[in-house]
């Protein structure tokens, strides 16, 4: 049989393959100025300069000294390494290539009509877009998508997928404290597997009781595998102490409850919802793991938005897969209908002109192409991230403390302490910044009682020494500080203002 040329090796469902991963990594290529990358790039510097691990705290003068989980250390001398060596348009696109790695894991799991496919994995990406952000967070994202892969390879094909899992657990738990994540994942398949076992589903493979009993061993060696790294036996207890901080729920957005009149967080309305319909109209029984990670995925993204993106890893596959159920039973159906008969036999007939085709699928993909460097470009223009920074943050109120030395210490916004790391330490240490787990409940509280000008705020500034504030243009702060005779404004900018104490503190 005569091997098919070049031009013809360009089938439709290679085509819509292509065009789904070259579309995710457009659509990741993008600006995203989160605060908490300053931090992370600033700690990935000091580790690389130093040649250690932080234990203690070096980058705030409120908690300098005071002993410090950085668990994000293997994650920030990637991301400081992507800076080094491409500058911004280094880490955006080492982003985007890992998210697009993560929806690789995604589409493999998801079997089922190609059309089916390509629209989940595409809705699944734009659901979790939110979490894309240079962040140790991202590598999380993708280690979600891994562990989700092994263990449904495991279900599906038995094999050695499973032993995969301890080393994915000792390398995650050096790059962020959500390796918490890969148990709720393994907890979802033995409680789903288990039911499934009891109940006698057959219509999808179920795991053995023996290779239940495998799954939870390796749990356990996973759970061990959690105590290598630098903070030793503090890694276990890690996401417990962060879950237990009230503020994050009352102050910081990505721990709460979706705002869904934010059009960025409507795509997981979609997704649940769609999810949801598949199922009901697939006309087969559901498989119980299935429901215990859609469930439970849904419950953890509708408590805190910062879960969308691994509810979106869990579902797409869930979707594709019973949507291309129901989409069969729906054709199925309307073959008994007049109009819907003569359409479908109309799209049954073959298409005349096999290498014309062939040759429309490579214009359409080098379309595609152009296009999709087009979007890339634009966010890796030269001045496009400064500008993005200078409308969101204290570029030039920055750069005015650095050229005057105006005397500390200083107080700043919770959302500029990690640009202010990055670009003032050491010759500044910040009063607050985005380690949520290092400042603790009490004085998160604190800080907002001092930005809302609560009662005693003044109070607050002198204890702790304060005699430089960097705050918000007109927020409540900058408003009292403007009356204030103890204050003084030494700079203002759209963006920030700047104080100094009238008679400085010793």
């Amino acid at each position: 049989m005569d091997q098919p040329s070049f031009v013809d090796r360009l089938t439709f469902p290679r085509l819509l393959v292509a065009i789904v991963f070259i579309a995710i990594f457009a659509m990741t290529v993008r600006v995203v100025v989160d605060s908490d990358t300053w931090w992370h790039l600033a700690s990935g510097r000091y580790i690389v300069e130093n040649r250690a691990i932080p234990l203690t705290d070096p980058f705030s003068h409120t908690r300098l000294g005071t002993p410090w989980i950085d668990h994000g250390w293997l994650a920030q001398i990637l991301l400081y390494g992507l800076y080094l060596l491409g500058g911004w348009p280094g880490l955006l696109l080492g982003v985007a290539a890992l998210v697009t790695l993560a929806f690789v894991f995604v589409y493999r799991q998801s079997l089922g009509n190609p059309l089916v496919r390509a629209f989940g994995v595409i809705l699944g990406a734009i659901t979790s877009s939110g979490a894309w952000a240079a962040r140790p967070q991202i590598i999380s994202f993708l280690l979600a998508a891994l562990v989700a892969y092994l263990l449904d390879r495991y279900k599906r094909h038995g094999g050695k997928a499973l032993l995969w899992l301890p080393l994915v657990v000792l390398v995650w738990v050096n790059i962020h404290g959500g390796y918490a994540i890969a148990f709720i994942l393994m907890l979802c398949y033995i409680v789903g597997e288990g039911v499934n076992r009891l109940l006698g589903h057959d219509e999808d493979a179920v795991l053995s009781w023996r290779q239940l009993l495998n799954l939870a061993l390796v749990t356990g060696l996973c759970v061990l595998a959690v105590g290598v790294n630098p903070n030793t036996w503090q890694m276990w207890v890690y996401p417990f102490r962060t879950v237990g901080i009230g503020a994050l729920r009352d102050f910081i957005q990505e721990w709460q409850s979706p705002d869904f009149h934010q059009i960025w967080q409507q795509p997981f309305i979609v997704m649940l919802l769609l999810t949801v319909l598949a199922l009901a109209r697939s006309g087969r029984r559901a498989d119980f793991t299935d429901l215990a990670l859609l469930a439970t995925w849904t419950t953890g993204a509708l408590l805190a938005g910062r879960n969308i993106a691994i509810f979106a890893l869990v579902a797409v596959p869930i979707f594709v897969r019973y949507g291309t159920s129901a989409l069969t039973g729906q054709l199925e159906t309307l073959k008994n209908v007049g109009w819907a008969q003569r359409w479908l036999q109309t799209l049954g007939q073959p298409l005349p002109g096999k290498r014309g085709l062939a040759a429309l699928n490579w214009l359409l993909l080098a379309l595609v192409g152009v296009a999709a460097l087009v979007k890339i470009y634009l966010p890796l223009a030269p001045g496009v991230v400064e500008k993005v920074a200078r409308a969101w943050g204290p570029v030039d109120a920055v750069s005015y403390i650095q050229t005057n030395r105006l005397p500390g210490p200083l107080f700043n916004s919770y959302n500029w302490g990690g640009y202010l790391i990055f670009k003032l330490w050491p010759d500044y240490q910040v009063y607050i910044d985005g380690r949520t787990d290092l400042y603790d409940d009490a004085f998160i509280r604190r800080y907002l009682d001092v930005v809302t000008a609560g009662d005693g705020w003044q109070q607050t500034l002198d204890d702790d020494g304060i005699n430089l504030v960097l705050i918000e243009n007109n927020s409540v702060l900058d408003k009292f500080m403007r009356i204030s005779s103890t204050w003084h404004e030494v700079y203002r900018d759209n963006v920030a203002a700047v104080y100094s104490r009238t008679t400085a503190l010793p």
